[in-house]
């Protein structure tokens, strides 16, 4: 599938794009609100710079779009390599994925733990609310 915009568009809607205060961070910020959690926002001293961060339990979670941080979950349909300008986009994605691997190589070092939440999962609140249950209640995690 070619792209259907000008290349001119495409680079106009791509700037666009915030990584912070997202959409799917803002579904569940008010989930994790909503069980009765407090959390920091972007801890810029953290490997990362998580998006959520719970300092007392020293846990993150990572809100990823399965664009920008190649979701690996063949399913996800997000997360496909554009078919134009390969060049550029493989080599790009994957710095992010090194950089992601990276900071939870040193949070596991600084014993912080973590999770990654895709954006497609955020459509699933039931399943959601249970893994960030599952997490920020485990004392094991």
């Amino acid at each position: 599938m070619t792209d259907k915009l000008t290349s001119e568009k495409r680079s106009r809607n791509m700037s666009r794009i915030k990584s912070k205060n997202t959409e799917p961070e803002i579904i569940i910020r008010k989930l994790i609100y909503r069980l009765g959690y407090r959390f920091r926002l972007h801890r810029k001293d953290l490997p990362g710079k998580p998006d959520i961060v719970f300092p007392s339990k020293k846990k993150v979670i990572f809100v990823h779009g399965c664009f920008w941080h190649q979701h690996p979950d063949k399913k996800c349909l997000d997360s496909r390599l554009p078919k134009s300008n390969k060049d550029y986009w493989a080599p790009k994605l994957q710095r992010n994925k090194d950089r992601d691997k990276q900071a939870k190589k040193n949070l596991t070092r600084l014993k912080w733990k973590y999770i990654v939440i895709w954006e497609c999962e955020t459509t699933k609140s039931e399943t959601l609310k249970n893994k960030i249950h599952k997490f920020l209640a485990s004392t094991h995690s």
